[in-house]
């Protein structure tokens, strides 16, 4: 029996559906999903193996045009998945026909690898408002397939593989077959954390912070974890701890209890949080806290 390989890479805007989507195919939650914009950082790959198949997907940073180094990093996480794409996932909402993003679009177009244009959240439209948007996207790329879906609901989630499993090339698997990602216990930890901050706070702050965890020490039955929450200024660090220290604990708990269904051990986590200034656009701070190829 031959066997298949390739790279897989979600491409689109903010909030289109990208990390649902990754965690849909995989079948288990990878990449962290609020409904701020900017959630996904990293470029983080989830690896579906069968016995003679193997696709590495790659969810992406939403794309955007950088205003501070950090962000310019994320969209580095963006074009590195244009160069090493066997095929490329572009997922768009309905009713949002990216005309601001011209410049990816035509980088899409030029493109000599399948395309698949997957318009999402189709459980929020109508027929009417569908056929517009199907319309529109096969004028715009002919040779694309133009596929409707509910990532969140996982509508035509199978034909994907389907129509993958036909279009990646005859290839040896990337990765060992018992691997599923690409990260490091800890990258989860600190996306854990970090997805509680963005859901329990609110304006800058979320976008001001960093986690890095810092101890990982792990036994048969339980997990103790040491995580710093970076921030840029000292009135954020007041905001994070919250007064007598309750805004912290409501992440940790929460935090606490995502990592101990995903890791299947009791979780101890202990929160730090500190001051590293104007650390988004700071290269060295940024290459320590893995924005870096």
């Amino acid at each position: 029996m031959k066997h298949k390989s390739g790279f897989v890479n979600i491409i689109g805007n903010p909030n289109a559906g990208k990390s649902t989507l990754l965690n849909q195919l995989m079948g288990e939650k990878l990449a962290i999903v609020t409904q701020k914009v900017q959630t996904t950082r990293h470029r983080i790959f989830g690896i579906y193996n069968e016995e003679d198949l193997q696709i590495v997907f790659s969810d992406t940073p939403g794309i955007l045009k950088p205003h501070y180094k950090l962000q310019q990093k994320m969209m580095d996480f963006v074009e590195e998945a244009f160069q090493d794409a066997d095929v490329i996932l572009f997922i768009t909402e309905v009713n949002d026909f990216h005309q601001e993003n011209q410049e990816i679009l035509d980088k899409i177009g030029r493109l000599k690898i399948p395309i698949f244009i997957l318009v999402n959240k189709i459980d929020k439209s109508n027929q009417s408002e569908l056929e517009k948007n199907v319309a529109f996207w096969n004028e715009k790329f002919p040779n694309a397939l133009i596929l409707p879906i509910s990532a969140l609901n996982g509508v035509n989630i199978v034909f994907i593989f389907e129509k993958l499993r036909e279009l990646l090339p005859e290839c040896p698997p990337y990765f060992d077959k018992e691997q599923f990602t690409d990260k490091p216990e800890r990258f989860f930890v600190n996306e854990t954390i970090r997805e509680k901050i963005l859901l329990n706070y609110e304006k800058e702050i979320p976008y001001s912070v960093e986690v890095v965890t810092e101890s990982f020490n792990e036994g048969e039955e339980n997990i103790i974890i040491d995580s710093v929450i970076y921030v840029e200024r000292d009135s954020q660090k007041g905001i994070i701890i919250g007064h007598k220290g309750s805004s912290l604990s409501k992440v940790g708990k929460q935090a606490r209890r995502d990592l101990q269904n995903f890791f299947k051990k009791k979780i101890q986590l202990n929160l730090f949080v500190k001051v590293q200034k104007n650390w988004r656009k700071n290269d060295k701070d940024l290459n320590r806290f893995g924005y870096s190829k």
